[in-house]
């Protein structure tokens, strides 16, 4: 959701049904974090300020952290990247992306004759997926543009944003894929997936 209310706004999920992935193990959160917003960057999602400019460090809108008395961490983690399609200059793309981690504590293993530090607790990342369509507030701008904005959402721009729509769910899909990817958790695809850029620092029990 866009950091500022917007009346044409197209939600690609329902409300309560979020892309969800949860994993629950050994993980080293701030190399999760980094390549994550590296990946962002690398498939032209940045950050946008209150006035609607670019800029790489205004995604994150919250980041809070209680810890209890066994030294455990609960953490809050926002970030409301954006994009611009090419082949739509009057649509703009947006994620919600939250971060719940519970119950995280400093752990210490042995990998390959050599301890590493990190972390161990739950995580749990909800993705939404936005449109909005631009082009409808410009129109209302203008009273010759505002009397044939329905007509043209319907007759001249329909096709484009059911494109984009699509467009827009495969890589919120992408995006899910990439998260257990990291992680290495069990995904389910129609081809053979070539060895990921970003190296995996999680390390599930299960492997």
């Amino acid at each position: 959701m866009p950091k500022k209310p917007l009346s044409n706004l197209i939600s690609l999920f329902p409300p309560f049904s979020p892309m969800k992935v949860k994993y629950k193990d050994v993980f080293d959160l701030k190399a999760f974090y980094e390549n994550f917003k590296e990946w962002l960057t690398d498939q032209g999602w940045h950050g946008e300020t209150n006035d609607g400019e670019f800029d790489f460090d205004h995604w994150e809108t919250l980041y809070a952290e209680r810890i209890d008395r066994t030294g455990a961490k609960e953490l809050w983690i926002r970030w409301r990247p954006v994009k611009e399609p090419e082949k739509a200059p009057f649509l703009k793309y947006y994620w919600d992306i939250n971060y719940r981690v519970i119950g995280m504590s400093s752990v210490e293993i042995v990998k390959e004759g050599r301890k590493i530090k990190a972390d161990k607790g739950e995580m749990e990342i909800t993705i939404r997926a936005f449109i909005e369509e631009k082009y409808k507030s410009a129109f209302e701008k203008k009273a010759i543009l505002k009397q044939v904005k329905d007509l043209f959402a319907q007759k001249v721009y329909k096709k484009t944003l059911e494109d984009r729509k699509k467009e827009l769910y495969q890589e919120t899909y992408v995006l899910q894929n990439w998260i257990k990817q990291w992680f290495k958790m069990k995904r389910y695809l129609p081809y053979e997936e070539a060895k990921g850029f970003y190296t995996s620092q999680a390390w599930p029990s299960h492997q």
